[in-house]
């Protein structure tokens, strides 16, 4: 796991981690329980219970639907923790239909309908061979902003 940050350790400075994960299942709960203690590291594990479930979505679905690594990033910046989950796979996300009860009936889709449930934004971006030493693929991220 990889650690950025700008001085100071507070709620309030930014910093980043990266964890790389293989495409193995097992990776759902350490990268959740990962998010947990640093969370709460940083004086945030207020924001624990969502950002463990939408991140518990995003790993599973990356490790689930593609064959290769995959990786988590988290941010934290201005109150906001950005969650993104790389995978190797540029096919983009199927988005949830508008319909979030007939999503929740259907089994593809609901770990889409639940992060744009709990996050205040979710998309998803490709990248190619230029910005990932591991090839093309995509970020699938979300967002939770810090009550005020």
């Amino acid at each position: 796991m990889h650690r950025s940050s700008d001085t100071g350790d507070d709620h309030t400075s930014p910093w980043q981690y990266t964890l790389h994960i293989p495409n193995d299942l097992r990776a759902v709960p350490i990268c959740r329980r990962t998010l947990g203690v640093i969370l709460t590291a940083h004086g945030l594990p207020h924001l624990a219970e969502s950002a463990e479930l939408v991140t518990t979505e995003l790993v599973a679905n990356a490790v689930t639907h593609t064959k290769g690594p995959a990786a988590l990033r988290l941010y934290w910046s201005e109150a906001v923790l950005r969650i993104e989950v790389w995978d190797a796979d540029p096919t983009p996300p199927r988005p949830p239909s508008p319909s979030a009860r007939d999503t929740l009936l259907l089994e593809a889709g609901r770990g889409l309908a639940l992060v744009r449930g709990c996050a205040d934004g979710w998309g998803w971006y490709h990248l190619d061979s230029a910005h990932l030493t591991e090839g093309e693929g995509k970020f699938v991220w979300c967002e939770l902003a810090e009550a005020a």
